[in-house]
């Protein structure tokens, strides 16, 4: 345990809680916005408007007018508290008295269904603002499937499936591959077959479908890779060499007196050799060069590789603001149909819940262990869009239980209870407690495995 603790990157896990609460904090504030809002508007009382969760006291607190504003110390969530609604406070003390006019529960049916969704709705403006916005910003920049000049590494799920090392994916179902960096998560979502070039020749290769769940458990990796040729980028101050020197530009072909072409062959002689004296073969223009290095602990030459963006050339599309706004749209529910494709796989089995399911850890750790302004807005517009969905399910304890019990009852014209509304609030969320309880343990096991 102690160990385990020792070789975790700290700066890199506080980074990413950083940008996690961060991201969240914008969500939960917009999401509550909308509830405030239009509460206001149809002059419902808001007893309070807090960031964060406070039991028991607050790091922040201020009453402006008849609302509590506050920061609470719980960071995972907020609430906004409207007079005469059972909510998760299940603040019983005001339905004990008779309804007054500004409370929630004297409204009409139709300004308290506006009042229970507006939060969903924000989020959707919010996720679709953040598209547009990043569409506007940063533009498309992939690498294209095309421009893989020495095809890919099958890794242990490609070769799986028949992939070989060197073949060219050129379609999914028969669809053109434009983007690689998109491919593992579109096989994993939609594919049955997968078309290759090899050796001048078109294949095709079937995916099965247990390889959806393979691929989901594997977190999309162990698929396949670019495949590139290893050619020096930077070389690091602690390579330890022996004889020469590593360059910029050197292409290396040999390792301990084997030749190979590409990374993945380099990788795979380097394998299980640490601390000992190697020699090395490179091309440097013309030029074959011998270098004699000793490598370290991690068994690393100590070097950087130009990658596949730098040899190959992407793509990059850049947009106008009014064009951003429909392709940021078009984002928007492209990550919505996504999300709902796996939800699916979820309940038809493809994928096993185990493998998908997180709590807040596995959210967290979806940010990089380093500040990328374009990553952190990318991943707050796509929870952005996911928590609007959730919260509009049909649950007790969420928008959607709520936004049901009153649809139904404009449609039958007959109002739920409060005690009926206190109950089923109440069965909704110990079975949301429970979920994230599941969640947390099934992150604790991954963490302890």
């Amino acid at each position: 345990m102690q160990d385990m603790l020792l070789v975790i990157d700290w700066g890199s896990v506080g980074i990413k809680t950083l940008q996690f609460i961060l991201s969240f904090s914008i969500l939960v504030t917009f999401h509550e916005l909308g509830h405030y809002l239009t509460a206001r508007w149809f002059k419902c009382r808001v007893d309070k408007f807090y960031l964060f969760f406070n039991p028991w006291f607050s790091l922040w607190k201020k009453k402006i007018g008849e609302t509590e504003y506050g920061i609470g110390w719980v960071p995972f969530g907020g609430y906004v508290k409207i007079a005469g609604m059972i909510d998760e406070s299940m603040d019983k003390a005001q339905l004990n008295q008779p309804p007054q006019p500004y409370e929630f529960r004297s409204k009409p049916a139709w300004q308290r269904l506006i009042i229970m969704v507006a939060g969903v709705v924000v989020n959707v403006i919010l996720a679709i603002v953040i598209f547009i916005g990043i569409t506007w910003k940063w533009g498309d920049e992939y690498l294209p499937s095309k421009n893989l000049k020495y095809g890919v590494h099958a890794d242990s799920l490609g070769a799986k499936i028949g992939i070989r090392n060197g073949d060219n994916i050129i379609s999914i179902d028969n669809k053109p591959v434009e983007n690689f960096g998109a491919l593992a998560i579109d096989v994993m979502l939609n594919a049955k077959t997968l078309q290759v070039i090899r050796d001048g020749k078109k294949i095709e290769l079937a995916v099965p479908d247990t390889f959806t769940r393979e691929l989901n458990k594997n977190k999309l990796s162990g698929f396949v890779d670019v495949r590139i040729p290893v050619i020096v980028d930077t070389v690091l101050p602690s390579a330890n060499f022996v004889q020469g020197k590593l360059q910029e530009d050197d292409r290396l072909i040999a390792f301990n007196n084997h030749p190979f072409e590409y990374y993945d062959e380099f990788n795979d002689l380097k394998k299980g050799m640490k601390n000992v004296q190697v020699p090395i073969k490179v091309l440097r223009g013309n030029d074959t060069v011998d270098v004699a290095v000793k490598l370290n602990n991690d068994g690393m030459v100590g070097f950087g590789t130009k990658n596949a963006a730098e040899l190959f050339g992407t793509v990059t599309h850049t947009y106008s603001f009014t064009e951003s706004i429909p392709e940021g749209t078009k984002k928007c529910f492209a990550t919505l149909s996504r999300y709902l494709t796996g939800l699916k796989q979820l309940f038809s089995g493809k994928v096993n819940p185990n493998d998908s399911l997180g709590s807040v850890i596995s959210i967290g750790n979806t940010f990089p262990g380093f500040w990328d302004w374009q990553r952190f807005w990318s991943l707050t517009a796509i929870f952005s869009i996911i928590l609007a969905f959730m919260n509009i399910l049909p649950i007790p304890a969420l928008d959607g239980g709520h936004a049901l019990f009153t649809l139904t009852e404009m449609a039958t014209g007959r109002k739920p209870s409060d005690k009926f509304m206190e109950y089923a609030q109440m069965a909704g969320m110990i079975l949301l407690l429970g979920l994230m309880a599941y969640a947390l343990g099934l992150d604790f096991l991954r963490i302890f495995k």
